[in-house]
């Protein structure tokens, strides 16, 4: 009997070069949801990954670092007709700068018809965000085609806005992320990104827009002051875990593996959101997106020792 991941998330892989405190640059590895696939793997859940890469060696170091990290590739497609996205981060007095190198990429050349229809009626959970529907209209009908799979088979739907008004407008990106989110079973908006779109400030107000949009789970990000989470019965605010932060690039990535990690194994959203709650924390001690992401060990000893 084939079996598939029960977590597939969907988007695009980018390489990374983080400024280090000397200038260089560390190359590594990046793009929010398949870093939320390696934190939801180094927790110990069955993950899987769709995208389309370029054939360049910046591809072929994706598939290697999938492999190693026990993500399933097998909904990923390797292409000829774009390259592999590339993004820089600088950092500043007002935190990390991103630049991007992702036009004509592979991945923003997705179309329904690459989606593969087996595994995410598999899936118990597909988790997408905000920027692959921004980085090209094909893209976004891909995200909304996804969504519309997962929700014939009753699969629950994860989404997590992830902002980015470098690709589009903020009225665009209102209008479309509000209409993915209205299918999504679990928000995962960052306190920033959701004042923006949403227009309010208070972190319960954000949480009861989002519960009247529909989602049956609410977990918004609020930097170091840890998330509010929130369903339509209860609601907890869990406070932030102290950390020496060096590099912020992939907290809120690691949070949504972590957190859907979790929730895969308990099915409780508020001791998901303390367990991504200290692996986000954990994760903005190193630099880069990936490489400084906590395993379930390091995660567990946090928690017991806090």
């Amino acid at each position: 009997m084939i079996r598939f991941p029960d977590l597939l998330c969907l988007g695009e892989p980018m390489l990374e070069f983080n400024q280090q405190p000397d200038g260089r640059y560390l190359a590594g590895h990046g793009g929010d949801t398949s870093n939320a696939a390696i934190a939801a793997a180094r927790q110990g859940a069955s993950v899987g990954y769709l995208t389309r890469i370029g054939r360049d060696p910046f591809g072929e170091s994706f598939q290697e670092l999938w492999e190693r990290e026990g993500v399933d590739t097998r909904g990923v497609e390797t292409c000829a007709d774009g390259h592999t996205g590339i993004y820089f981060v600088t950092h500043g007095a007002d935190g990390h700068q991103f630049s991007y190198f992702r036009a004509g990429s592979a991945a923003s050349r997705m179309t329904p018809g690459f989606l593969p229809r087996g595994m995410i009626s598999a899936a118990k959970i597909l988790h997408i965000s905000g920027i692959s529907q921004a980085i090209s209209e094909s893209a976004a009908d891909t995200v909304f085609a996804a969504i519309a799979m997962a929700k014939d088979a009753g699969v629950k739907v994860s989404f997590d806005p992830n902002l980015r008004l470098k690709l589009w407008p903020l009225d665009r990106a209102r209008a479309m992320i509000h209409a993915a989110m209205a299918e999504a079973d679990i928000a995962l908006p960052g306190l920033d990104d959701a004042i923006l779109l949403t227009g309010l400030e208070d972190p319960d107000s954000i949480a009861d827009f989002y519960l009247e949009l529909g989602a049956g789970i609410v977990a918004l990000t609020l930097g170091a002051d840890g998330c509010l989470v929130a369903t339509p019965d209860e609601r907890r605010r869990v406070p932030g875990r102290k950390a020496a932060a060096k590099d912020a690039t992939g907290a809120g990535d690691t949070y949504d593996g972590s957190f859907l990690a979790e929730y895969l194994g308990t099915g409780d959203p508020l001791k998901a959101a303390e367990y991504a709650n200290c692996a986000a924390a954990i994760a903005t001690e190193g630099f880069g997106a990936v490489e400084p992401m906590p395993d379930r060990a390091t995660v567990e000893a946090a928690l017991d020792k806090q």
